[in-house]
Parts: C-alpha cells; sequence; structure tokens
C-alpha cells in the first residue's frame, strides 16, 4: 500500500468551503484507506493501491469535482518526496532567513523551457524563484500582501495549474508523516 499526500487547489478558498470531514469521506468513498488532514486547506493524507501519482490524481480530481461542483486541481506526492521538498532550501541561508515568506508551488509536471522563462520574468525586488522538477519554490521579500505575484498570476502568465504551501507547513507535515 502506498501512502501519499495530495496538495488540493481551490479549498476553503475563494468561497468554496469544505469541511475536512466531508473531503475525508470523499477520499474514502473513492477507495482511498488512511485518509487523514493536515490544517483546512486541502492537505491530504492516505493509502492507495495504485502506485501511479497520475491516476491516483485524475482519480481524486473526478471524484472532487463531482461531489462538489467545481474543479480541484490534485497534485500527489509521495512521502519520500514530501520529505525532499521540505528540506529543500534552493536560496542561499541568509536571503531565506531575511525572507517574509518561503512557499512551494507544486506542479502536475515539469516546466518547459518557455513556461519556466515566463515565470523567471515575474521575478522582482520583492520576488524570487526556483524552479525543481515539479515545485517552484518562491521566496517573497516582503510580505505577499506588497507582491505583485500569486497563483492567479503564476497560472494567467505561465499557463500552468498549480498549488502553493508555505514551506512551514510543509514542514510540519513532513515531520508528522516522515517514511
Amino acid at each position: 500500500m502506498a501512502r501519499y499526500v495530495a496538495f488540493l487547489r481551490a479549498i476553503n478558498v475563494g468561497g468554496h468551503v469544505v469541511k475536512m470531514e466531508v473531503l475525508k469521506r470523499l477520499f474514502a468513498t473513492s477507495g482511498f484507506t488512511s485518509v487523514e488532514t493536515f490544517i483546512a486547506s486541502g492537505n491530504v493524507i492516505f493509502e492507495s493501491r495504485v502506485k501511479d501519482a497520475v491516476k491516483t490524481e485524475r482519480t481524486i480530481e473526478a471524484a472532487l469535482g463531482e461531489a462538489l461542483g467545481y474543479e480541484v486541481a490534485t497534485f500527489v506526492r509521495t512521502l519520500d518526496e514530501l520529505a525532499a521538498v521540505a528540506a529543500r532550501e534552493p536560496f542561499p541561508r541568509l536571503r531565506l532567513d531575511d525572507a517574509a515568506a518561503f512557499i512551494v508551488g507544486f506542479l502536475r509536471a515539469p516546466l518547459d523551457p518557455a513556461a519556466r522563462d515566463r515565470l523567471m520574468a515575474l521575478r522582482t525586488d520583492i520576488d524570487d524563484f526556483h524552479v525543481d522538477p515539479r515545485e517552484i519554490y518562491w521566496l517573497c521579500r516582503h510580505k505577499q500582501s506588497e507582491s505583485t505575484f500569486s497563483n492567479a498570476v503564476f497560472e494567467k502568465r505561465v499557463g500552468v495549474k498549480t498549488t502553493f504551501r508555505n514551506t512551514t507547513t510543509i514542514r510540519k507535515m513532513a515531520a508528522k508523516y516522515a517514511p
């Protein structure tokens, strides 16, 4: 049995309120077991007999879309992948220590070179980015409210779906669910 984390977009933001008990039930009725949620922002830990993360993402998206009536982009990682994301520090330590926010965005697939260039064109004095194969690391030097960057800006400019989480949340999840 494989253990995964699903990062869901559009859960408890933008008027899409979903109670965590409902979310857990939807995962369970989709055939997943040992379902847990981590804070009320669309982080679901579960087990699956299916070893194909892409197939698992599609199963979750179909079930949630049908039950909730709107698209819920889903990004699945193994617990080992979660641990690697939590440990990653793609910027110098001094810059990380001075930043107001350090955030990770999850992707389904690596950005192609043109998409990566469009993201890097969004760099400012406030925002810097680093791209790993299926994650984007966003270093925000000031309050996020002072930034012109957001998930909506990313998706419009780069043309790829993502969901973002603060690295503090990612590190807490990785510590709790260490493989």
